[in-house]
C-alpha cells in the first residue's frame, strides 16, 4: 500500500500548482516532520518527534533551528541556526543553505497554510505538517 501511497502523493504534487516565492511566507513557524520518503521509494513516518523545526523567513532571508517543546508551552532551543536565502530558478523555488559544515540545497515541492514538502540534493523527501501544541485542559 506504501507504493500507492507515494504514487498519489506524486499525483498530487504533479497536479498542484507551482510553488511561488510569495508562498514561502507560509513556511514561518514551528514544524514537525511526519514521513521521509527515499529515492528507492521506501518511506519512514514520524508519528512523535521530540524535536520540531523552527523556520524564520524575511524578504528572500531567513534561518532555520531545531527546537524541543517543553509542556509549559515554551521551547527548548539552542544557538545552531543554519541560515539559508530563498532563490527562484527557473519557476522553481530552493531554499539554499550555508554553514561551517558546508552548503547544500532543498526544492520546495509544495508548500501551504499547515504543510510543506522539501527534496534534497540526494532526492529525499521531507514532508511537514504545522505544529499544533498539545494542551491540557483543567477539569
Amino acid at each position: 500500500m506504501r507504493p500507492l501511497g507515494f504514487l498519489f502523493f506524486l499525483l498530487f504534487l504533479a497536479c498542484a500548482r507551482p510553488v511561488k516565492i510569495e508562498d514561502t511566507r507560509h513556511l514561518n513557524g514551528y514544524w514537525k516532520i511526519n514521513k521521509v520518503t527515499f529515492p528507492d521509494n521506501s518511506t519512514r513516518d514520524y508519528e512523535l518527534s521530540s524535536t520540531l523545526d523552527y523556520i524564520e523567513i524575511e524578504e528572500g532571508k531567513g534561518f532555520r533551528k531545531k527546537v524541543q517543546p517543553s509542556l509549559d508551552g515554551t521551547f527548548d532551543t539552542s544557538d545552531d541556526a543554519i541560515p539559508f536565502q530563498v532563490i527562484d530558478r527557473h519557476e522553481d523555488i530552493y531554499l539554499v543553505y550555508s554553514n561551517s559544515s558546508g552548503s547544500w540545497q532543498e526544492l520546495l515541492l509544495h508548500v501551504a497554510q499547515d504543510a510543506f514538502a522539501v527534496r534534497n540534493e540526494e532526492g529525499i523527501i521531507y514532508e511537514y505538517a504545522r505544529y499544533k501544541p498539545i494542551t491540557l485542559q483543567d477539569e
